[in-house]
C-alpha cells in the first residue's frame, strides 16, 4: 500500500501588481468575488484574478509582559496570503463574515486596503476605477448600505454594481435561459432556479450546509480516531484531505457495507504519513535475536531476585538472632520490657510468634536458593520444550485458564502504575490511605501520635518495600511461565516483544470510510445534528412549485457550481438521486461548471463589458439621492426589496427600484 505524506497548505504571498496596468487601461473595472472562504479579486478583461486569497485577517495580540517593548509599537495587521501560517495565528483569526453575509466592517475595510494596495493604485485619496462586486443571495439591505457607504465615503470610486456569485457563474458557462443552479458554497448551499433568464425569487430555497462543515466533521473524526495525534491534525490538513481524498458515494449505504469488509478495507485504505522526528539509528534486531534478548533479561532478572532474596534473608537472620537473645533473657528471668518495646512487641507470647514467621520466612528463602543454585549448576534447559497441561485438564482449558491468568497479571500491573502515580501526588485517596496505614503501622500505643522522632519509625517503610518487591518477583515468574505456554499452544498468541512498531508506522493516518462520511453530509445533514432536509429533497421540494411544463425545462439544465462541486463523484451523486426523485424515464442533465471556484469572477468580468454593466452601475450621485441600499437589478443581481419607512405611524413602501437588462 502506498504511502502519501500529509500536505501543508503552501501559500505564496501576494506582490504589488504594476499600476497602471498598460493591459486594460485607467478606465478598466476592478472584479472583486468577496466570497466566504476565498476573496478574488483582478481587472476585468483578464484571463484570472490577480489576487485569490483566503477572507481572513490576523492582528497578533500585544504582548503585555514585554518591558521593553514601546509603547506605541502597534503589532503588525497580517491580511489574506500574507498569513503564511495558518495554524499558527488560528486563534487571531478574523473574518467580516457571519456565515455568507458581511456584518464587521471593519475588517472589510482592511480587506479592501489590501486588495487596493496589492493591485498597485496609487491615486491620492481615491481609487479611480468602477467596482464591480459580488454579494451573498439575499443580501439584507442594511448590509449592503453599509458596503455601499464604505466605498463611496472611504474611497470614493466613481460607481458599483452588485451580483451573486452562483448567476455569474451560470452566465460564464453560458447555459439556457431555463435552468437549476446548485450553488454549493463555504456556509450555505442555495437552489436556485431561473426561468426566461430570470431568478424566481419566490422559489429559492437555501441548505445550512457547505464546505466548512465537511472540513470540520472531518476534522473531528480524525481527531477521535487518532486521539495522540490531535495536535497534528489541523483543520488546514484536513482542507487538504478533503479536496484530495474526499467523494460523495454513489449509494452511500452500500458503500459502508462495503468498507465493513477486511478485503475492500485492505484494497482502498490511504495511508497518510504525518511528519515525525526520526530517532536515532538503533540496530535492528530479528525475530531469533529478540527472543535469545528476552531470553537474557529474564536470567538477568532472576540474578538480580536471588540478591535480593540474600539481602532479605541476612536481614531476617539477623533479627532472628536478636530475637533468639531476647527470648534467652526472658528465660533466665531478665527484664526484657524494653527490648521488646524496640522491637514493636507487647509480650512473650507475641516474641514466640514473631520468632516462629521470622524462622518460616527464613526457611522459604534459603529452599528458593538451594534450588536456583542446583538449577544454574546443571545444563541449561531449553525453554522452548513443550510444557504439559495438568492431567484434569485438556490444552484448550488449558490456553484458555493461561490467557485469563495473564490478562489478570497485566491488569494487576497497570493497576499498580496507576496507584504508584496516585501516590506521587499528595491529594490523592491512595496517597492518604498509604499514610493512614503507616501511621497505624508505627503507632507504639493507642492515642500515640510521634511516628517520625526517632530513626527506628522510619524502618516501616522498608517493610512496605519488601513485600511490594516480593510481589513483583512472583508476578514476573508467573507472567513468563504464562507466555511460555502461550507461546507454544496458542496460535493467535503474539508476543509483545515483535509487535513493536516503527515510528513512521505510529505517526500515519488511516483514510478510510472518513473520505464519504465528510462529504455526505450534503445529502445527510442530520449526521452533524442537523434538522433539514439534504441538497436532493431541497431540489425536489423546488421542482415542485413549478408546474409540470416548467419543470422539464428546469431538469433538462441543472447546473452545480461553488467550491464543493470540485469534490468527486457530485455529477454520479445527483444523477441516481434525481433518477429515485424523477418520474419514470424522465429525461434530465446535470453539469458542472468548468471551474467551479473561479467562474463567478470569470462571469462577473465577461459582465463588465455589457451595456447592462453600464447601466446597473449605481454612481455617487444615485448613492446619495436613493441611499445605500438601493440595488439597480440586472439578470445576474438579487431582486431589489426596499425597506418600508415609517410616516405617521404607517408604514410606506417605496416604488421598486429600477430593473436593468
Amino acid at each position: 500500500m502506498e504511502i502519501t505524506p500529509i500536505e501543508d497548505l503552501k501559500i505564496t504571498p501576494d506582490v504589488v501588481q504594476p499600476y497602471p496596468d498598460p493591459s486594460v487601461g485607467r478606465e478598466a473595472v476592478i472584479v472583486i468575488d468577496n466570497g466566504s472562504y476565498q476573496c478574488r479579486a483582478g481587472w476585468m478583461l483578464k484571463d484570472r484574478p490577480a489576487l485569490t486569497f483566503r477572507n481572513l485577517l490576523a492582528k497578533p495580540r500585544k504582548d503585555r509582559n514585554k518591558k521593553d517593548v514601546e509603547t506605541t509599537a502597534v503589532p503588525v495587521t497580517q491580511i489574506g496570503n500574507d498569513i503564511v501560517n495558518l495554524e499558527s495565528m488560528r486563534m487571531q483569526l478574523r473574518t467580516q463574515f457571519d456565515r455568507n453575509v458581511v456584518t464587521h466592517y471593519n475588517v472589510q475595510e482592511q480587506i479592501m486596503d489590501y486588495i487596493f494596495t496589492k493591485l498597485g493604485i496609487n491615486a491620492e485619496n481615491a481609487v479611480p476605477h468602477r467596482v464591480m462586486l459580488t454579494e451573498c443571495l439575499f443580501n439584507p439591505n442594511y448590509c449592503r448600505s453599509l458596503m455601499s457607504e464604505l466605498l463611496f465615503e472611504c474611497y470614493d470610486v466613481p460607481g458599483i454594481a452588485y451580483g451573486v456569485d452562483g448567476l455569474f457563474s451560470f452566465y460564464s458557462n453560458q447555459r439556457p435561459k431555463n435552468g437549476l443552479i446548485v450553488a454549493t458554497g463555504y456556509h450555505t448551499t442555495h437552489v436556485i432556479p431561473v426561468m426566461a433568464g430570470r431568478m424566481v425569487v419566490e422559489n429559492v430555497r437555501r441548505v445550512n450546509v457547505g464546505g466548512s462543515h465537511m472540513i470540520a466533521f472531518l476534522h473531528r473524526c480524525l481527531q477521535l480516531k487518532y486521539t495522540i495525534h490531535m495536535n497534528a491534525i489541523t483543520l488546514s490538513r484536513c482542507e487538504m484531505l478533503l479536496h484530495r481524498y474526499g467523494e460523495f458515494a454513489y449509494d452511500y449505504l452500500e458503500s459502508l457495507r462495503n468498507w465493513a469488509g477486511i478485503e475492500y478495507y485492505e484494497q482502498n485504505i490511504r495511508k497518510i504519513q504525518l511528519p515525525f522526528n526520526q530517532p536515532a539509528a538503533v540496530t535492528t534486531l530479528t525475530s531469533e535475536q529478540k527472543v535469545e534478548k528476552k531470553k537474557e533479561l529474564s536470567r538477568r532478572l532472576a540474578e538480580i531476585n536471588a540478591r535480593r532474596r540474600e539481602e532479605r534473608m541476612a536481614q531476617d537472620e539477623e533479627q532472628l538472632a536478636l530475637l533468639q537473645q531476647l527470648e534467652e533473657s526472658a528465660e533466665d528471668g531478665d527484664d526484657i520490657s524494653d527490648g521488646l518495646a524496640e522491637q514493636g512487641l507487647k509480650d512473650i507470647g507475641e516474641l514466640k510468634r514473631m520468632i516462629t514467621t521470622v524462622n518460616t520466612r527464613i526457611e522459604k528463602a534459603r529452599t528458593k536458593l538451594l534450588a536456583q543454585g542446583a538449577g544454574s549448576s546443571q545444563p541449561q534447559q531449553d525453554t522452548d520444550k513443550l510444557m504439559q497441561p495438568p492431567a484434569n485438564m485438556t490444552i484448550e482449558q488449558w490456553v484458555e485458564e493461561t490467557r485469563r491468568k495473564r490478562e489478570a497479571i497485566l491488569e494487576k500491573r497497570n493497576a499498580r502504575k496507576q496507584r504508584k502515580a496516585d501516590l506521587a501526588k499528595r491529594r490523592t485517596a491512595a496517597a492518604q490511605e498509604r499514610m493512614r496505614i503507616i501511621s497505624h503501622l508505627a503507632r507504639k500505643e493507642k492515642g500515640s501520635d510521634d511516628f517520625g522522632m526517632r530513626d527506628e519509625d522510619w524502618d516501616v517503610y522498608k517493610q512496605i518495600s519488601r513485600d511490594e518487591d516480593s510481589d513483583l518477583e512472583q508476578e514476573s515468574v508467573r507472567l513468563l511461565e504464562c507466555e511460555i505456554i502461550l507461546k507454544q499452544y496458542d496460535a493467535t498468541y503474539e508476543d509483545p516483544v515483535m509487535l513493536t512498531g516503527t515510528t513512521a508506522e505510529l505517526h500515519q493516518l488511516h483514510l478510510g470510510v472518513e473520505c464519504i462520511r465528510a462529504p455526505e453530509i450534503l445529502f445527510q445533514p442530520s449526521i452533524i445534528g442537523l434538522h433539514e432536509a439534504g441538497v436532493a429533497e431541497t431540489i425536489d421540494f423546488v421542482l415542485k412549485l413549478f408546474p409540470p411544463e416548467q419543470r422539464l425545462s428546469l431538469i433538462g439544465n441543472i447546473f452545480v457550481t461553488g467550491g464543493c462541486a470540485k469534490i468527486r463523484g457530485l455529477k454520479e451523486r445527483l444523477t441516481r438521486e434525481m433518477r429515485e426523485l424523477l418520474p419514470f424515464q424522465a429525461r434530465f442533465e446535470i453539469d458542472i461548471a468548468r471551474e467551479p471556484t473561479l467562474d463567478g469572477w470569470n462571469g462577473a468580468s465577461k459582465f463588465c463589458l455589457t451595456e447592462t454593466f453600464r447601466q446597473s452601475l449605481i454612481t455617487r450621485r444615485t448613492y446619495e439621492e436613493c441611499g445605500g441600499e438601493y440595488l439597480k437589478e440586472h439578470f445576474n443581481s438579487n431582486v431589489y426589496f426596499p425597506t418600508p419607512k415609517t410616516a405617521g405611524g404607517s408604514m410606506v413602501f417605496p416604488s421598486s427600484g429600477g430593473s436593468v437588462g
